[in-house]
């Protein structure tokens, strides 16, 4: 028996395995992925056990984290839910499938939580939002999920209600900030600087803004405001972002990204 299998392990599930070796022996850890061109590989890498399918992973999994894209739970669930038994726990990280759904495919008594984990995972510098259903969890098993997704970094337990409006404030917004690294780096070419320095710069600006708000608890706005010298250069550049709409566009993007994550139950 593995304390911890993998259905589908693409780039999430993939940057967890990462997280979770710094805390988690490989020999704990099994999956199975469609793609057999790269399991060798991840065995070789990771050092995790191959498992033959998606049911010999359920059927020999304590925690089994369904690591694979929506469109693909069809079909997966009504392979894996006769291999379950009432110790199994299913953890989903796909956006927009909820507890309700599972229950309908698992059983009223299944222990399922619901977790939209990010990228950074990769190298421990996650956020993952976790939802347990009403269900009867030992306290093991309880720090035994916060724990697997500790390794990767930061998590937060939410009524699964809220669930979906997370999918655009941490679970996509990756995508949103590596633009934006890339965008500060092009303009730093622009004006001649190499493109590599440009990327660091760039790169730790982002970093070190993002621990000022968590380390020092202040208000962003009140960080920005500490940056913008009256009549100087950052105060220049900050009224020329507000007239290009700069963060209304992050809102709508993310109003759309909760709308397709609506879209797909």
């Amino acid at each position: 028996m593995y304390k911890i299998g993998f259905i589908g392990l693409g780039n999430m599930g993939y940057a967890i395995v990462k997280g979770l070796l710094s805390s988690e022996k490989g020999e704990n850890i099994a999956f199975y992925d469609i793609d057999k061109s790269k399991q060798d590989s991840i065995v070789k890498e990771l050092g995790i056990a191959l498992r033959q399918s998606n049911v010999d992973v359920a059927k020999n999994s304590k925690y089994i984290i369904l690591a694979i894209k929506p469109q693909f739970y069809s079909e997966c669930l009504s392979e894996i839910k006769d291999s379950l038994d009432a110790n199994s726990v299913i953890i989903s990280i796909a956006p927009g499938i909820t507890i309700d759904s599972l229950k309908d495919v698992f059983g009223k008594s299944a222990k399922i939580v619901r977790v939209m984990p990010n990228t950074p995972s990769l190298v421990s510098e996650g956020m993952s939002v976790l939802s347990f259903s009403k269900d009867n969890f030992s306290e093991e098993e309880t720090e035994d999920i916060k724990n697997i997704f500790k390794s990767c970094g930061e998590i937060e337990i939410i009524e699964e209600k809220f669930m979906d409006a997370i999918v655009p404030i941490s679970g996509s917004s990756p995508a949103y900030i590596y633009m934006m690294i890339e965008a500060l780096a092009d303009g730093g070419v622009l004006l001649g600087l190499p493109r590599k320095l440009s990327y660091k710069l760039a790169a730790q600006s982002v970093l070190g803004s993002a621990k000022m708000v968590l380390e020092t608890e202040t208000h962003p706005g009140e960080l920005k405001d500490a940056v913008c010298s009256p009549g100087g250069t950052t105060i220049e550049a900050v009224a020329k972002l507000e007239e290009k709409g700069f963060r209304s566009s992050i809102i709508e993007a993310m109003i759309s990204a909760y709308d397709k994550t609506k879209k797909l139950k």
